[in-house]
């Protein structure tokens, strides 16, 4: 399994992206990722947009930088909500600056500019967030999922499997400089 042993931290608020959460979710675990879902409650369920139900593992208060090794971000409505947690710009903000792999699709990239990783960087996600994304100086193209350093991006939910392709290749080269 090309992800054993690492730990991924996986962010869920209300009305996220059912298909861009449970999908890359489920990709990672199996290829043997740890992976723990952080929500403003621990133990709470919430809900998606089309009513997929998930439940979160820890708080955001809980969460630890250092215990991971990625950050997921699934779009939906979800990503304006997320951002205005302090905590969850804090640990995005610290794995990224770790050189640790932060994927974010559709929506997500708000999460993104909020944390102030993406200026410089190349991005995607829904169209409804290029003007965000440019407004923080990050360059759009308009492409289903690719890196720019440490940063996945992913379009939108028809791009989901090249997204997930991405965010295994990223994170088995990041298990594989690490593991030496």
């Amino acid at each position: 399994m090309k992800l054993e042993g690492l730990k991924i931290l996986y962010l869920l608020a209300p009305e996220f992206e059912d298909l861009e959460f449970w999908v890359p979710l489920m990709r990672l675990q199996e290829e043997g990722a740890d992976v723990t879902v952080a929500a403003p409650q621990a133990k709470t369920s919430y809900t998606g947009k089309y009513g997929v139900k998930a439940v979160s593992d820890i708080a955001f208060g809980d969460m630890q930088s250092a215990e991971f090794d990625a950050v997921i971000i699934p779009g939906g409505w979800a990503p304006d909500k997320l951002r205005r947690y302090q905590p969850v710009k804090q640990v995005v903000r610290e794995l990224y600056d770790a050189g640790k792999t932060v994927g974010m699709i559709c929506h997500a990239g708000l999460v993104g500019i909020s944390a102030g990783i993406v200026q410089g960087h190349t991005a995607t996600g829904s169209l409804g967030i290029k003007d965000d994304l440019v407004s923080a100086g990050a360059t759009w193209v308009d492409q289903p999922a690719f890196r720019s350093g440490n940063l996945v991006w992913g379009r939108v939910v028809p791009d989901i499997p090249y997204f997930c392709k991405e965010l295994v290749a990223a994170l088995s080269e990041y298990r594989q400089a690490t593991s030496k």
